[in-house]
């Protein structure tokens, strides 16, 4: 049996391609997983679970569909679906996770995570996160109409957008949208694990590192922009490999 993961889809309704791409990998290979862990950033946007679309009810369906196949899957809110709830939950039959959380394996501790908290050397970023965490601001947030929330939105992406072209501008985008590597290292060790997956910087890669003095890996999921990105986890080992 094989546990898969996978993150940073971005499903949004004008990349249809990369919807039925996800939509036919729950139909099948994810049918015959032990478990399907998904590590943040499902879509594109998250505006609170009563923000519906065909793209979201037929996401919503295919999870509930493999769910009810027998295969339990796992949801850790990133960056862009933070607002993901108790009702999407309900409805799909997903559990959600906390971030950071530790799972055992196949008899290894590892530690699941969007990725998004070990971009330390991203301030502003970091700042803003903190700002949206915060359960008080998400209650008063989600209480807006619809409408409030979709203009907070283009505003908010418009920002982010034109701070990505100034850091892009200095040469310093890379650097900044990264993890640190002491962050890394640091977080491992504080949790007591060796193995660490988890996406939001979109470089795929399997890396070789120490932790607390022990050989440690870090595994990061690849995004959907233009192909799909799965990690295969068994009793044998891993593969990180595109669809």
């Amino acid at each position: 049996m094989t546990t898969l993961f996978i993150s940073d889809l971005h499903l949004d309704e004008s990349r249809p391609e990369i919807t039925h791409l996800f939509l036919a990998f729950l139909r099948e290979e994810a049918r015959s997983a032990e478990a399907l862990y998904i590590l943040g950033d499902l879509f594109e946007a998250w505006l609170g679970d009563d923000d519906r679309s065909p793209l979201t009810d037929a996401v919503r369906q295919a999870l509930r569909a493999l769910v009810t196949a027998g295969v339990p899957v796992s949801f850790l809110r990133g960056n862009r679906d933070f607002l993901v709830g108790t009702d999407f939950a309900a409805e799909t039959g997903v559990t959600l996770l906390p971030d950071p959380c530790v799972m055992v394996l196949y008899g290894e501790p590892t530690l699941v995570m969007h990725g998004d908290l070990l971009c330390t050397d991203d301030l502003a970023y970091q700042a803003f996160r903190k700002q949206v965490r915060d359960p008080a601001w998400q209650e008063t947030f989600l209480a807006q109409p619809l409408p409030a929330r979709q203009a907070f939105a283009a505003q908010a992406r418009a920002a982010s957008q034109q701070r990505q072209a100034g850091l892009i501008a200095a040469n310093t985008l890379e650097a900044i949208t990264d993890v640190n590597a002491a962050a890394v290292e640091d977080t491992m060790q504080r949790f007591g694990v060796t193995r660490l997956i988890h996406g939001h910087t979109h470089r795929p890669a399997i890396h070789a590192l120490t932790a607390g003095g022990h050989r440690a890996h870090r595994v990061v999921l690849g995004d959907w922009y233009e192909q799909g990105s799965v990690l295969r986890v068994s009793s044998d080992g891993y593969a990180l490999t595109a669809l």
